[in-house]
């Protein structure tokens, strides 16, 4: 997995310009050739909440996994179209006796092996998952992770931390990682070095 620099950026029209998001990692492994076809499916699970070590957690804090859930997978499907499995088929298939044999009993959007099994059950090479971590009403983090479902490699592996309203910053967040998603996606599996390179 390559690190690259700490990079701080504002977010533009529509939010507060004393909003920011800083990406302490892009994280990705070396792909020079394609894994797969730029056609390939690619599923998305739900993103997952985490707050067991924030500072105070609030009845609210589910609602930001949901609003996270949402605009990725919005964001994917308008990147992708008719390449991503979002929905209720991944529903059924994370509640397959095969996928939740693959979980020690924990949510199946957290567990890698539980993913796999999901997206090879419909036929997808790629698979998303990603959480929303809170350490306190202005800062949460936003990791996200596209896995190639045949062999476990995980090609992205992002870590963005989120500062200010929660809301605009998750958005912020999701949406950034579903354009990094769709572009490596659409490249047959090939990253870049940098979330915005053409």
């Amino acid at each position: 997995m390559t690190t690259y620099s700490t990079l701080r950026r504002g977010i533009g029209a529509g939010l507060c310009p004393l909003l920011f998001l800083t990406v302490p990692a892009w994280g990705q492994t070396e792909a020079s050739t394609p894994l797969e076809p730029p056609s390939a499916k690619v599923v998305v699970l739900p993103v997952a909440l985490y707050n067991a070590q924030a500072n105070q957690q609030e009845a609210s804090d589910s609602s930001r996994a949901t609003l996270s859930t949402q605009v990725l997978t919005e964001k994917l499907g308008e990147l992708l179209g008719s390449r991503l499995l979002a929905g209720n088929a991944v529903a059924r298939a994370a509640a397959s006796p095969r996928a939740l044999g693959t979980t020690g009993k924990q949510p199946c959007n957290v567990i890698v092996a539980c993913a796999r099994a999901v997206a090879d059950s419909l036929g997808a090479p790629w698979v998303v998952i990603a959480k929303v971590s809170k350490t306190s009403n202005l800062i949460w983090l936003f990791t996200g992770q596209l896995i190639h479902v045949p062999t476990g490699k995980i090609v992205l592996d992002d870590s963005t931390e989120l500062k200010g309203p929660p809301e605009g910053m998750v958005r912020a967040g999701s949406r950034i990682f579903a354009e990094r998603v769709a572009r490596t996606v659409s490249r047959g599996g090939v990253t870049t070095n940098f979330p915005n390179t053409p």
